[in-house]
């Protein structure tokens, strides 16, 4: 069933802590609608200004996994033709495009679905942390030099040495899914002890693949922010592990952000042109909020007003959307309107974004857009019959987003897309999926044993 078209909104953010019951976004997202709100508040340069982001960091992450390319490329045989370097390509999606009925622009997919190492958008960020703790144990005891002074090839973290220090420590994670795939392959791969916290309602095969590589997995009974909150507590007893932080963590932010100076290579490669007579419009799916958070960044850092950034969220958890227009951040959960999260996009199960994340991004994205689990799986199945691909409900949300903004900016709201605009749909995963898993995708329905039919009470914030 497609998701029915919503007239777009740009109803001015609520003033911090309002709670108004008759606010026509928040009645709209309490009856799970899918609908598109445009930000009035974004600026390119003061939102930067005001994320609080060092850019340095940025350029430091980018330097790290340079200098771990001779180990990746080592420990992992898929990035040896690239030598070292986790990155996905930029497709077109020109016989997608003609059945969606897009007559103008050009669309693009950036195959996180297919990212080295854990086949999604996790393994940047991910990735980046766990390299960047690891480098720090070396330093730290005195296997390394300080960084960035000349060292040795990193391929020396393959030594005895290096794996016997990492054996001794332990990361902690809390995921709904793929950050925990990408944490614990990596982790594995150097020796580190892995644990990751999942909620039960996380997909088993996630679980299961996890296990395979000895990474110890912790199921809770209550949500994923639960679930984190638990792997925090964890962490926080004992100095020899490291809890990565999804919804604090500025090394993962950064590592994430390192995709936007990527994109700008790929895209001049490919000679397409992202400038005001050419927007670039990027659609990203948001759950907690790192991922799609640090690669907006990256991508404003690279192209300023030239990019138009879009969070696309399920209609039962628009946690992002809901703590930045009430200005409540991490401040106020979707429970809050009587969503309860469930959805076939498990990687997007939030209930609270990362405030970290909110208040970075704010004056950053363009806009963003809800929609349904149907939506989703329809657009699963419409990119595999007009493309081949098989991607994640998670990823397939960029694509529902795509479709209903082109539509929509060719008639009157305030984002009029010209005709030589670019839509780039960031397909966030999908690349490890079991075959049983895509198969069930296709045919419409998903293994994680959701009741996706379960209607949940819906209730204002005055209740």
């Amino acid at each position: 069933m497609d998701t029915p078209e919503i007239e777009p909104t740009t109803e001015p953010p609520m003033q911090h802590g309002s709670r108004g019951a008759s606010d026509p976004v928040l009645s709209r997202l309490a009856r799970e609608e899918p609908l598109t709100w445009w930000n009035p508040a974004v600026d390119s340069a003061r939102g930067l200004a005001a994320s609080g982001v060092d850019p340095a960091l940025v350029d430091d992450a980018a330097a790290r996994l340079e200098r771990f390319r001779p180990w990746i490329a080592a420990t992992f045989p898929e990035t040896a033709p690239a030598r070292g370097l986790i990155e996905s390509p930029l497709d077109e999606a020109g016989e997608w495009q003609r059945v969606s009925g897009i007559r103008t622009g050009r669309v693009l997919l950036k195959r996180d679905d297919i990212l080295p190492v854990s086949g999604s958008i996790k393994a940047r960020g991910g990735v980046h942390e766990v390299l960047q703790y690891a480098e720090t144990l070396a330093v730290r005891h005195g296997l390394l030099p300080e960084p960035p002074r000349p060292g040795p090839d990193y391929t020396v973290f393959g030594a005895e040495p290096f794996r016997r220090l990492m054996r001794e420590h332990r990361v902690v994670v809390g995921s709904t899914g793929n950050l925990g795939l990408s944490i614990g392959i990596i982790a594995a791969a150097l020796e580190l002890r892995a644990t990751v916290h999942m909620s039960v309602h996380a997909q088993q095969w996630k679980k299961d693949l996890l296990r395979s590589r000895g990474v110890e997995v912790v199921e809770h009974s209550t949500d994923y922010t639960e679930a984190v909150a638990a792997g925090r507590v964890a962490a926080e007893a004992d100095e020899s592990v490291h809890f990565v932080d999804d919804e604090h963590s500025l090394s993962l932010f950064a590592g994430y952000a390192v995709a936007g100076a990527r994109v700008a290579r790929q895209l001049h490669d490919l000679g397409v042109a992202a400038d005001a007579e050419h927007p670039l419009y990027v659609y990203l799916p948001c759950g907690i909020g790192g991922a799609p958070g640090g690669v907006a960044y990256g991508l404003k850092r690279e192209f300023g007003d030239a990019v138009h950034c879009v969070f696309v969220e399920p209609t039962r958890a628009p946690c992002m959307l809901l703590g930045v227009y009430t200005g409540r951040h991490d401040g106020i959960s979707v429970a809050e309107l009587g969503l309860d999260t469930r959805t076939v996009a498990d990687g997007l199960a939030v209930g609270r974004a990362s405030g970290f994340v909110g208040r970075a991004v704010e004056g950053l994205l363009a806009g963003y857009v809800t929609c349904t689990d149907e939506a989703m799986l329809s657009q699963v199945r419409s990119l595999h019959g007009a493309e081949g691909m098989v991607v994640e409900p998670s990823a397939a949300a960029a694509l529902d987003a795509l479709r209903r903004v082109a539509h929509e900016g060719a008639g009157e709201n305030p984002m009029k897309i010209p005709d030589g605009a670019t839509h780039l749909a960031w397909l966030t995963g999908g690349g490890m999926l079991p075959d049983h898993v895509r198969a069930g995708y296709l045919a419409g329905r998903s293994d994680n044993r959701r009741s996706r039919d379960r209607r949940p009470h819906h209730r204002s914030l005055e209740d």
